[in-house]
């Protein structure tokens, strides 16, 4: 297993990976009020590049100011943010990881009172207070996605993710049931992919093909169709534009919520896919050793880590040396959170997270 574990993954656009084991971008408020890097964050990216992972992302990080999501989050919306991600994917790769941004708005989904004014989302949705875009403003939102990646790659990251999960913006144009545009970008999927594609599409042109380029989604919850969502990752796959296909499934071993999805199991729905030389990484509960086994033997090319990463900085390593490694017991301290090399603002976050850490 440990030959396994250190086999690296080699990309279509020539960049490797050293060994199975990818960060998770895990929200972490550690950042500045005006989106710069924190010493804090700094800290924590980079000591989980130190435990040897193999890539280490950041958290989402807005492409634009209206587009933020949670409080301390971290920018690249601005050059004013590049010379914090330049000191970050230099020290990230200094430990021979692959230093890597997630490019990310959170659409309907950015809280008011954070961004000062009404968040924005495909088609008006009252439940969250938001307001349509205009087609203008989607040709600013795509030019400020490919903006962003390229300030990334000034600053030194190997490549980006383009974040269409978890019901943030991209998610919200895929989405059936929040999206009611009814002109190019709403109505049928070809249609409601549309933003990502282009997204994806230009990046690739203006950051070069050598330049590392993955895509998060999830196929359940916030209106997504887990068959559509095959169908975006096989266009992704045919058309040959991205190096890696990130899948959010909350849980890599339950089986799909709709019931007439059930004949495998919610992870096979994915491994079956013929991916040609794009690779596939999945999160979701994957905590241990065992775990870790189990989901490289179903066929998952590299593993993205995110609960037992914030356990143990060295997640890798302890895996690599004894595969039946189980992490530290929950709840936790939050003593022995900050020795993991969070902050407080990180820990009282994960506050949030059921029984992680201990009560005060």
């Amino acid at each position: 297993m440990k030959k396994i574990l250190e086999t690296p993954i080699h990309f279509p656009c020539g960049a490797t990976m050293k060994n199975k084991f990818m960060l998770a971008p895990l929200t972490n408020t550690q950042s500045n009020d005006d989106g710069t890097l924190s010493e804090e964050e700094y800290q924590w990216l980079t000591r989980r590049a130190k435990g040897n992972f193999g890539l280490v992302m950041t958290c989402a990080s807005h492409v634009q100011k209206i587009g933020q999501g949670f409080p301390g989050q971290l920018g690249i919306f601005s050059d004013k943010h590049i010379e914090g991600h330049t000191r970050l994917a230099s020290k990230i790769k200094s430990y021979g990881s692959l230093a890597v941004i997630q490019l990310h708005h959170a659409g309907m989904r950015s809280p008011k009172e954070l961004i000062k004014e009404s968040p924005v989302c495909p088609s008006d949705n009252e439940k969250q207070g938001a307001r349509a875009l205009t087609i203008s403003e989607i040709e600013q939102l795509k030019t400020d996605f490919v903006s962003a990646a390229i300030r990334a790659k000034k600053c030194g990251y190997d490549g980006v993710e383009v974040h269409g999960a978890h019901g943030y913006i991209l998610t919200q144009f895929l989405s059936a049931e929040i999206n009611k545009r009814t002109d190019r970008y709403g109505g049928s999927l070809e249609n409601r992919s549309r933003l990502l594609f282009e997204i994806t599409k230009e990046i690739r042109e203006v950051c070069g093909k050598e330049f590392l380029l993955g895509v998060r989604l999830s196929p359940e919850r916030f209106g997504m169709d887990l068959l559509e969502v095959k169908e975006v990752c096989k266009r992704f796959i045919k058309e040959n534009k991205i190096d890696f296909l990130d899948i959010s499934l909350w849980d890599v071993f339950k089986d799909p919520e709709v019931e007439a999805y059930r004949d495998q199991s919610l992870l096979n729905h994915f491994t079956e896919i013929d991916r040609k030389n794009i690779r596939l990484t999945v999160a979701g509960k994957i905590n241990n050793g065992t775990d870790v086994k189990k989901v490289l033997e179903a066929g998952v090319d590299f593993l993205t880590i995110g609960r037992s990463a914030i356990l143990h900085h060295d997640f890798p390593n302890k895996v690599i040396e004894n595969p039946f490694f189980e992490p530290a017991k929950t709840p936790v301290s939050s003593a022995y959170l900050k020795k993991e090399g969070l902050s407080v603002n990180f820990i009282k976050y994960m506050e949030r997270w059921p029984d992680f850490v201990e009560s005060k």
